[in-house]
């Protein structure tokens, strides 16, 4: 597969001979799949490979035994339903790319070491060598999000769907509309199967993209007349294109509740890392976090995380089976759990399948130099991005009715400045108490209503919309860098 994001790889300094990794919380991107322009979406053989691979590289990292970025007290091989927290949409790519995964993470251990006895003497092996189930909870939002080509219109958030909207009247959209006319018809032969000739414009970059993408891996000659039209060029251009018109509907710093869904991810990896915190790395309490989402949250969050300024490549789409991550470190050699002083975060992101030698890049996060953050500093900077309450949410996005009906202006309730509304507590509360030490059982309590009601940062149904036909006009190859 060509990798649609070449990241420039910065040096991944050796763990310090004292640190110690506390918990983790992976955020990842289904495996190859056929195109969302023919629906039923489905995970390919190819793609669940991509995903059982780079589950298997995060078993090497932070579950086998000899790793020095082991998680501390997880268990090696038979899996520990406590320890993991895995969570998918109910969509059939990214629940299958979720399973595919913790395939990876947790293989079948055997079936010698699979099996029991009862009480009458019988001995019971199980099924599949040892497969090991592994509970996988479906979120609400976000279902049939593969099957939608426009992800930010199935946000549920009326706000963030009005400013991505916006982008539809932008002077980079209309410029781009009116100049790539004649680029995007001269793909007709290619595209007339499936797009109408008014569907055949800068509108639809993207879904135009990765229909192309899938038939340059996956379709015959005979199933993809006139490939000899998607030269390497060709091909480039697309992605350039698509890539601006993504990350246009995903983020703008004038507008940030048009990044939601990156908004509420901060969100939900701050509670996550937080409650590893506060249970003392307790068993009983998740060590290792792991979600799959679409591209569209990567993108909203790199955002609102400043990358772009590390690097203009974190505008681009991730490819399949991309993963970022939040790693819980400390060098504290103390027996026992360390306070939240003695504790860092570093975030990871890989662009593509973890495979052959690969490993997952840190980057500094909030126009950071460094990319090791300690806890608070960290904190106090995805507060600030973090969508993290359910009154938050509904002063943010407008909304009005279900459990937004009970939730009123003059509460009191802090806006994060990715909703771009003043703040007088809620967030401000939940960073000054994990500064202090942790945040409140209350904001946690508020988080966790949060993400039962509207599926962490999962997209839904997307709104079906006509696009206006195309203006008529030349493009040059090189309108945004990736």
């Amino acid at each position: 597969m060509r990798s649609l994001l070449a990241l420039a790889a910065l040096p991944l300094a050796p763990l310090a001979s004292a640190e110690k990794v506390l918990g983790a919380y992976i955020f990842a991107r289904h495996g190859d799949r056929t195109a969302k322009k023919t629906p039923p979406t489905e995970l390919t053989d190819l793609g669940y490979r991509e995903v059982f691979l780079t589950g298997s590289y995060y078993r090497r990292r932070y579950v086998a035994a000899d790793s020095p970025s082991r998680i501390a007290g997880i268990s090696e091989d038979l899996v520990v339903p406590s320890q993991l927290s895995a969570s998918a949409p109910a969509d059939e790519v990214l629940q299958n790319s979720a399973t595919g995964f913790l395939q990876g993470l947790y293989p079948p251990v055997g079936s010698s070491a699979a099996k029991e006895t009862l009480r009458n003497g019988t001995t019971v092996e199980a099924p599949l060598d040892g497969y090991q189930l592994i509970p996988l909870s479906v979120l609400d939002s976000g279902a049939g999000s593969e099957d939608a080509s426009w992800l930010q219109g199935a946000s549920n958030c009326p706000k963030a769907e009005i400013s991505s909207n916006d982008y539809f009247s932008s002077a980079e959209y209309n410029r781009l509309l009116a100049s790539t006319g004649d680029f995007y018809r001269s793909l007709s032969p290619m595209l007339n199967r499936t797009f109408s000739a008014a569907d055949m414009s800068f509108r639809n970059a993207y879904a135009i993209f990765d229909y192309l993408n899938v038939a340059s891996i996956h379709n015959s000659s005979s199933d993809f007349p006139s490939a000899d039209l998607l030269t390497d060029d060709v091909y480039h251009r697309l992605l350039v294109l698509a890539n601006v018109h993504e990350y246009g509907l995903a983020y703008n710093a004038s507008e940030p509740i048009r990044a939601v869904t990156g908004a509420v991810l901060a969100g939900e990896v701050l509670t996550a890392l937080n409650r590893t915190i506060s249970s003392g790395g307790d068993n009983s309490t998740a060590k290792l976090n792991v979600q799959f989402g679409a591209y569209g949250t990567f993108l909203s969050f790199f955002g609102l995380a400043q990358l772009p300024a590390v690097s203009a490549n974190f505008t681009g789409i991730p490819d399949y089976a991309s993963s970022m991550v939040w790693e819980l470190v400390t060098n504290s050699t103390a027996s026992g759990f360390p306070p939240a002083s003695e504790i860092s975060v570093r975030f990871l992101f890989h662009n593509g399948t973890l495979t052959g030698g690969a490993e997952p890049t840190p980057y500094p996060l909030f126009g950071q130099d460094q990319t090791l953050l300690p806890w608070s500093e960290f904190a106090a900077g995805m507060g600030k991005i973090a969508i993290s309450s359910t009154q938050q949410w509904c002063q943010a996005c407008g909304g009005t009715t279900g459990s937004c009906a009970s939730v009123t202006s003059s509460s009191g309730s802090n806006s994060s400045s990715a909703t771009g509304t003043s703040s007088s507590g809620g967030v401000s509360n939940a960073v000054a108490g994990v500064i202090g030490a942790m945040v409140t059982l209350g904001v946690v309590l508020g988080l966790e209503a949060l993400f039962l009601l509207f599926g962490g940062f999962r997209l839904a149904r997307k709104k079906k919309a006509t696009p206006p036909a195309a203006a008529t006009t030349a493009a040059t190859a090189d309108e945004k860098k990736v």
